[in-house]
């Protein structure tokens, strides 16, 4: 996925975990220790919990991959398990985006990836990408939270001091200085006409 903006392209690298094709599964308890048969029941379950952003079929497919992932059955997947998809584990982010995913059951699972889906709004899509700036979970970003995050993202191809200008003339255009404190609303403003490309490829073969 990208964020691009009128003075400059801020990449967002995305993540896209490899998904086999659908089967009949198990489903966790509560989403907890697997033991319990996939029903129509529970598939209807995990869509409405995901907003409707994935069809059935495809919500199976995921559970396949969820279950791949979770190697001892525990019912979540751990941080080192995330780390096992080479897509995730080479995104430059891949630190921050641990934070939100470690620990994840199967519906927080789906619900996590629904914003990559096709489906997903522009307004659920920028959610996500909130979150990752938002490091400290204090549903605020501020100049520096971005900057640390364009510093994951660009590393050594661009200076600190190109990092700041860029970010001050971003803010600027939508009406926003270096001090700043972004709410989602605000953040929505900044970045809502880019052009963002985040989705997951679900075979359904």
């Amino acid at each position: 996925m990208y964020v691009c903006t009128r003075t400059s392209a801020i990449f967002l690298y995305p993540l896209h975990p490899p998904v086999a094709s659908p089967i009949s599964a198990s489903l966790p308890d509560s989403m907890g220790t697997a033991s319990s048969v996939l029903t129509q029941y529970d598939i209807e379950g995990v869509q409405q919990h995901c907003n409707n952003l994935f069809s059935q079929h495809e919500i199976v497919s995921l559970y396949q991959r969820f279950c791949q992932l979770d190697r001892n059955a525990k019912g979540f997947i751990s941080a080192d398990e995330f780390l096992s998809v080479p897509e995730f584990a080479m995104n430059p982010l891949s630190q921050r985006l641990l934070k939100m995913v470690d620990g994840l059951n199967f519906k927080d699972f789906v619900a996590f990836l629904s914003a990559f889906s096709a489906k997903a709004n522009m307004e659920q899509k920028i959610g996500l990408i909130f979150n990752v700036y938002d490091s400290d979970r204090n549903g605020k970003i501020s100049f520096n939270d971005i900057l640390e995050v364009l510093q994951d993202l660009s590393g050594v191809f661009m200076s600190n001091e190109q990092r700041e200008k860029v970010l001050v003339q971003v803010l600027k255009e939508a009406g926003y200085t270096r001090e700043s404190y972004l709410m989602l609303d605000d953040f929505i403003k900044v970045f809502g006409n880019s052009g963002l490309k985040m989705e997951v490829e679900i075979p359904v073969d």
